[in-house]
């Protein structure tokens, strides 16, 4: 990612940046190098600015560390929630719903959430508040499950098949062509709900992420 920069015009005296903008250099540095790299002075060089800027917006590292974790998780622990809970006529247009935020990172930070399980193998406080995260994730899913009918053992299992799968993917950082993956979906489908994916349905789901249906040719 490049380094966040600031016009010219901007670097007066008096501009101190914005919360915002610190959260966001923090953020670029977790991705690009760790967590090692978030810190203060290395950020306001990033930025560009005074390191006695930061303070107008955070009492010390640990609350950047915080914020960082707040964002991660009302974005991406949010995204599951919501799918989850959107609405659906069937369990496999529910499931659609949900597969959508893996192929979104406006929803959903993959390289995020990898970073931040990375960060929870060096803090216990971290690995906690990631577990925790997890469940409320794992209970969104098995309660659209539900929704529709399948009892509370069967939607837990299920709820487990697919999200594992997605963390999995996280996890071993799998690298595959949007094609492929868009062509796999039908068989995710009717591989965790039982019901294979109605054609108006994956229409739709195509549509929402301006994708095309997988055997859909198209000139490069």
């Amino acid at each position: 990612m490049d380094d966040i920069s600031v016009d010219e015009p901007e670097k007066t005296s008096g501009w101190r940046g914005s919360r915002e903008l610190w959260l966001t250099a923090a953020k670029q540095a977790l991705l690009e190098t760790g967590l090692d790299a978030v810190k203060i002075q290395p950020l306001a060089s990033r930025l560009n600015i005074s390191r006695t800027s930061f303070y107008w917006f955070f009492k010390d590292r640990g609350a950047l560390l915080d914020a960082l974790l707040e964002e991660w998780d009302a974005k991406n622990t949010g995204a599951f929630a919501d799918a989850s809970d959107a609405y659906a006529e069937t369990i496999t247009e529910a499931i659609l719903n949900l597969i959508a935020v893996f192929h979104d990172e406006a929803l959903f930070e993959p390289q995020l959430d990898f970073a931040i399980r990375g960060w929870a193998h060096q803090s216990t406080e971290v690995m906690t508040r990631v577990n925790a995260s997890d469940k409320i994730r794992l209970d969104a899913i098995r309660r659209m499950f539900e929704r529709f009918g399948y009892d509370r053992s069967d939607a837990d299992v299920r709820a487990r098949t697919v999200y594992l799968t997605q963390i999995g993917y996280i996890s071993m950082q799998v690298q595959e062509s949007a094609e492929l993956r868009m062509a796999r979906v039908p068989g995710y489908v009717m591989t965790f709900c039982g019901i294979e994916p109605a054609p108006n349905e994956l229409a739709r789901f195509h549509a929402r992420l301006g994708a095309r249906p997988a055997g859909h040719s198209t000139e490069r």
